[in-house]
Protein backbone atom coordinates (compact mmCIF):
# COMPACT_ATOMS: atom_id res chain seq x y z
CA UNK A 1 0.00 0.00 0.00
CA UNK A 2 1.47 3.22 -0.82
CA UNK A 3 2.33 5.41 1.71
CA UNK A 4 0.29 8.80 1.68
CA UNK A 5 3.11 11.80 2.53
CA UNK A 6 2.17 14.09 5.41
CA UNK A 7 3.38 17.88 4.35
CA UNK A 8 4.40 19.92 7.24
CA UNK A 9 2.23 22.67 8.58
CA UNK A 10 3.12 26.24 6.90
CA UNK A 11 2.17 29.42 8.82
CA UNK A 12 -1.28 30.79 6.67
CA UNK A 13 -0.43 34.15 6.04
CA UNK A 14 -2.81 36.02 3.51
CA UNK A 15 -2.20 40.12 2.47
CA UNK A 16 -4.92 42.20 0.95
CA UNK A 17 -2.44 44.64 -0.34
CA UNK A 18 0.67 46.41 -1.46
CA UNK A 19 1.81 47.92 2.28
CA UNK A 20 0.69 44.22 3.37
CA UNK A 21 2.96 42.45 0.71
CA UNK A 22 5.54 45.31 1.55
CA UNK A 23 5.69 43.88 4.96
CA UNK A 24 5.96 40.11 3.82
CA UNK A 25 9.16 41.33 1.58
CA UNK A 26 10.77 43.13 4.35
CA UNK A 27 10.34 40.29 6.73
CA UNK A 28 11.87 37.98 4.32
CA UNK A 29 15.13 40.06 3.88
CA UNK A 30 14.87 40.33 7.31
CA UNK A 31 14.54 36.53 7.67
CA UNK A 32 17.69 36.10 5.56
CA UNK A 33 19.73 38.49 6.20
CA UNK A 34 19.24 36.83 9.77
CA UNK A 35 20.07 33.50 8.50
CA UNK A 36 23.03 35.21 6.53
CA UNK A 37 24.40 36.49 9.67
CA UNK A 38 23.70 33.06 11.57
CA UNK A 39 25.55 31.10 9.00
CA UNK A 40 28.91 33.66 9.78
CA UNK A 41 28.61 33.12 13.77
CA UNK A 42 28.20 29.46 12.44
CA UNK A 43 31.73 29.37 10.97
CA UNK A 44 33.08 30.89 13.53
CA UNK A 45 31.84 28.56 16.23
CA UNK A 46 32.53 25.96 13.64
CA UNK A 47 36.27 26.84 13.49
CA UNK A 48 36.52 27.52 17.33
CA UNK A 49 34.19 24.36 18.33
CA UNK A 50 36.92 21.90 17.47
CA UNK A 51 39.32 23.01 19.50
CA UNK A 52 38.01 23.33 22.84
CA UNK A 53 36.66 19.48 21.79
CA UNK A 54 40.69 18.49 21.29
CA UNK A 55 41.35 20.37 24.33
CA UNK A 56 39.29 18.87 26.45
CA UNK A 57 40.01 15.01 25.09
CA UNK A 58 44.10 15.87 25.53
CA UNK A 59 43.03 17.42 29.38
CA UNK A 60 40.61 14.22 30.06
CA UNK A 61 43.74 11.86 28.30
CA UNK A 62 46.23 13.64 30.70
CA UNK A 63 44.20 13.05 33.68
CA UNK A 64 44.01 9.39 32.57
CA UNK A 65 47.61 8.77 32.03
CA UNK A 66 48.22 10.32 35.65
CA UNK A 67 45.94 8.36 37.03
CA UNK A 68 46.92 5.20 35.21
CA UNK A 69 51.07 6.38 36.49
CA UNK A 70 49.56 7.26 39.74
CA UNK A 71 48.28 3.19 39.49
CA UNK A 72 51.41 1.94 38.41
CA UNK A 73 53.68 3.58 40.74
CA UNK A 74 51.61 1.74 43.63
CA UNK A 75 51.69 -1.73 42.22
CA UNK A 76 55.63 -1.03 41.69
CA UNK A 77 55.76 0.39 45.45
CA UNK A 78 53.82 -2.64 46.59
CA UNK A 79 56.36 -5.02 45.20
CA UNK A 80 59.19 -3.47 46.11
CA UNK A 81 57.80 -3.56 49.82
CA UNK A 82 57.38 -7.13 48.94
CA UNK A 83 60.73 -7.47 48.32
CA UNK A 84 62.15 -5.71 51.30
CA UNK A 85 59.51 -8.28 53.12
CA UNK A 86 60.90 -11.64 51.63
CA UNK A 87 64.29 -10.37 52.42
CA UNK A 88 63.74 -9.97 55.67
CA UNK A 89 62.19 -13.09 55.77
CA UNK A 90 65.19 -14.70 54.22
CA UNK A 91 67.69 -13.12 57.02
CA UNK A 92 65.54 -14.73 59.57
CA UNK A 93 65.76 -18.24 58.46
CA UNK A 94 69.72 -17.93 58.02
CA UNK A 95 69.65 -16.79 61.81
CA UNK A 96 67.10 -20.19 62.34
CA UNK A 97 69.53 -22.08 60.16
CA UNK A 98 72.82 -20.87 62.04
CA UNK A 99 70.65 -21.35 65.44
CA UNK A 100 69.64 -24.95 64.31
CA UNK A 101 73.27 -25.83 63.33
CA UNK A 102 74.99 -24.44 66.50
CA UNK A 103 72.21 -27.33 68.37
CA UNK A 104 73.63 -29.55 66.20
CA UNK A 105 77.09 -29.73 68.11
CA UNK A 106 75.19 -30.07 71.15
CA UNK A 107 73.02 -32.93 71.08
CA UNK A 108 72.83 -36.11 72.17
CA UNK A 109 71.61 -38.50 70.12
CA UNK A 110 70.12 -39.26 65.95
CA UNK A 111 67.22 -38.26 66.68
CA UNK A 112 67.91 -34.77 68.08
CA UNK A 113 70.10 -34.38 65.26
CA UNK A 114 67.43 -35.98 62.29
CA UNK A 115 64.90 -33.44 63.88
CA UNK A 116 67.46 -30.56 63.73
CA UNK A 117 68.55 -31.26 59.87
CA UNK A 118 64.84 -31.63 59.39
CA UNK A 119 64.53 -28.05 60.67
CA UNK A 120 67.54 -26.51 58.41
CA UNK A 121 65.87 -28.53 55.59
CA UNK A 122 62.48 -26.88 56.19
CA UNK A 123 64.01 -22.82 56.47
CA UNK A 124 66.23 -23.30 53.78
CA UNK A 125 63.25 -24.90 51.72
CA UNK A 126 61.57 -21.13 52.88
CA UNK A 127 64.80 -19.52 51.80
CA UNK A 128 64.48 -20.80 48.07
CA UNK A 129 60.72 -19.74 48.15
CA UNK A 130 61.42 -16.28 49.39
CA UNK A 131 64.29 -15.55 46.49
CA UNK A 132 61.63 -17.18 43.87
CA UNK A 133 59.06 -14.34 44.87
CA UNK A 134 61.77 -12.15 45.14
CA UNK A 135 62.55 -12.74 41.72
CA UNK A 136 58.89 -12.64 40.62
CA UNK A 137 58.63 -9.39 42.15
CA UNK A 138 61.48 -7.97 40.33
CA UNK A 139 60.43 -9.21 36.93
CA UNK A 140 57.42 -7.52 37.84
CA UNK A 141 58.86 -4.33 38.70
CA UNK A 142 61.06 -4.13 35.53
CA UNK A 143 57.78 -4.28 33.80
CA UNK A 144 56.02 -1.66 35.66
CA UNK A 145 58.98 0.36 35.16
CA UNK A 146 58.99 0.13 31.69
CA UNK A 147 55.16 0.72 31.39
CA UNK A 148 56.16 4.17 33.55
CA UNK A 149 58.31 4.96 31.26
CA UNK A 150 56.29 4.61 28.35
CA UNK A 151 53.62 6.57 30.38
CA UNK A 152 55.81 9.50 31.22
CA UNK A 153 56.75 9.87 27.21
CA UNK A 154 53.20 9.74 26.73
CA UNK A 155 52.37 12.26 29.50
CA UNK A 156 55.08 14.51 28.25
CA UNK A 157 53.60 14.30 24.68
CA UNK A 158 50.29 15.02 25.44
CA UNK A 159 51.32 18.47 27.51
CA UNK A 160 53.05 19.71 24.91
CA UNK A 161 50.01 18.91 22.39
CA UNK A 162 47.72 20.63 25.27
CA UNK A 163 49.85 23.61 25.50
CA UNK A 164 49.94 24.45 21.61
CA UNK A 165 46.38 23.61 20.87
CA UNK A 166 45.82 26.21 24.28
CA UNK A 167 47.68 28.69 22.85
CA UNK A 168 45.91 28.27 19.12
CA UNK A 169 42.16 28.44 20.95
CA UNK A 170 43.44 31.80 22.76
CA UNK A 171 44.54 33.36 19.47
CA UNK A 172 41.50 32.27 17.63
CA UNK A 173 39.23 33.41 20.67
CA UNK A 174 40.76 36.39 20.53
CA UNK A 175 40.58 37.13 16.60
CA UNK A 176 37.42 36.13 16.55
CA UNK A 177 35.54 37.82 19.37
CA UNK A 178 35.21 41.08 18.58
CA UNK A 179 33.63 39.54 14.97
CA UNK A 180 31.39 37.40 16.86
CA UNK A 181 30.24 40.22 19.11
CA UNK A 182 29.42 42.30 16.21
CA UNK A 183 27.69 40.01 14.62
CA UNK A 184 26.02 39.06 17.20
CA UNK A 185 24.64 42.50 17.83
CA UNK A 186 23.75 42.61 14.19
CA UNK A 187 21.40 39.25 14.55
CA UNK A 188 19.94 40.99 17.63
CA UNK A 189 19.22 43.96 15.28
CA UNK A 190 17.54 41.89 12.78
CA UNK A 191 15.67 39.63 15.14
CA UNK A 192 13.46 42.78 16.40
CA UNK A 193 12.45 43.05 12.91
CA UNK A 194 10.57 40.11 12.71
CA UNK A 195 7.30 39.00 14.64
CA UNK A 196 7.70 36.94 17.30
CA UNK A 197 5.86 33.87 15.78
CA UNK A 198 8.23 33.54 12.74
CA UNK A 199 11.30 34.31 14.71
CA UNK A 200 10.33 31.05 17.10
CA UNK A 201 9.71 29.31 13.59
CA UNK A 202 13.60 30.63 12.74
CA UNK A 203 15.02 29.34 15.73
CA UNK A 204 13.34 26.13 16.04
CA UNK A 205 13.97 24.99 12.25
CA UNK A 206 17.93 26.04 12.76
CA UNK A 207 18.55 24.19 15.77
CA UNK A 208 16.81 21.02 13.95
CA UNK A 209 18.57 21.76 10.77
CA UNK A 210 22.40 19.73 10.59
CA UNK A 211 23.59 23.25 8.55
CA UNK A 212 21.67 25.80 10.95
CA UNK A 213 19.88 27.37 7.88
CA UNK A 214 16.52 28.08 8.40
CA UNK A 215 15.97 30.60 5.51
CA UNK A 216 17.18 28.53 1.84
CA UNK A 217 16.62 29.53 -1.60
CA UNK A 218 14.71 27.51 -4.46
CA UNK A 219 17.78 26.30 -6.65
CA UNK A 220 17.40 24.50 -9.69
CA UNK A 221 13.87 24.23 -9.09
CA UNK A 222 14.42 22.73 -5.67
CA UNK A 223 14.40 23.68 -1.74
CA UNK A 224 17.99 24.92 -0.89
CA UNK A 225 17.74 23.52 2.10
CA UNK A 226 16.67 19.64 1.74
CA UNK A 227 17.02 19.36 -2.48
CA UNK A 228 13.24 18.01 -2.63
CA UNK A 229 11.71 19.00 -6.36
CA UNK A 230 9.39 22.38 -5.84
CA UNK A 231 6.23 22.42 -7.66
CA UNK A 232 5.61 25.39 -10.67
CA UNK A 233 2.63 27.19 -8.87
CA UNK A 234 4.44 27.34 -5.50
CA UNK A 235 7.54 29.11 -7.00
CA UNK A 236 5.51 31.27 -8.51
CA UNK A 237 3.99 32.14 -4.59
CA UNK A 238 7.45 32.63 -3.50
CA UNK A 239 8.30 35.28 -6.10
CA UNK A 240 5.27 36.93 -5.46
CA UNK A 241 5.94 37.78 -1.87
CA UNK A 242 2.64 37.74 -0.63
CA UNK A 243 3.00 34.65 1.99
CA UNK A 244 5.81 33.35 3.61
CA UNK A 245 6.13 30.09 2.54
CA UNK A 246 8.21 27.10 3.90
CA UNK A 247 8.96 23.84 2.03
CA UNK A 248 6.79 21.02 2.70
CA UNK A 249 8.65 18.29 3.43
CA UNK A 250 12.14 20.45 5.44
CA UNK A 251 10.06 22.89 6.68
CA UNK A 252 12.42 25.52 5.62
CA UNK A 253 11.52 29.09 5.20
CA UNK A 254 11.94 30.13 0.81
CA UNK A 255 13.16 32.66 -0.48
CA UNK A 256 13.63 33.90 -4.56
CA UNK A 257 16.41 34.62 -6.12
CA UNK A 258 15.47 38.80 -6.07
CA UNK A 259 15.85 38.70 -2.61
CA UNK A 260 18.84 36.45 -2.39
CA UNK A 261 20.45 38.71 -4.51
CA UNK A 262 19.74 42.07 -3.15
CA UNK A 263 21.02 40.89 0.56
CA UNK A 264 24.26 39.04 -0.86
CA UNK A 265 24.82 42.45 -2.22
CA UNK A 266 25.01 44.11 1.31
CA UNK A 267 27.95 42.17 1.87
CA UNK A 268 26.84 40.96 4.98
Amino acid sequence: MATKKIKKEEPEVVFHNDEADATVENRLKALYRLQKIESEIDKIRIIRGELPLEVEDLEATIEGLSTRMSRLSDQRQEFEDAVNSYKHEIEEHKVQIAKYTAQQDKVKNNREFDSLAKEIEFQDLEIQLCEKRVREANRNIENLNSSIEKCEAELEEKKKDLEVKKVELEEIIADTAEKEAELQQRAEKEAAKIDERYLTAFERIRKNAKNGLAVVTVDRDSCGGCFNKIAHQRKMEIKMHKHIIVCEYCGRILVDDAITEEIDNENI
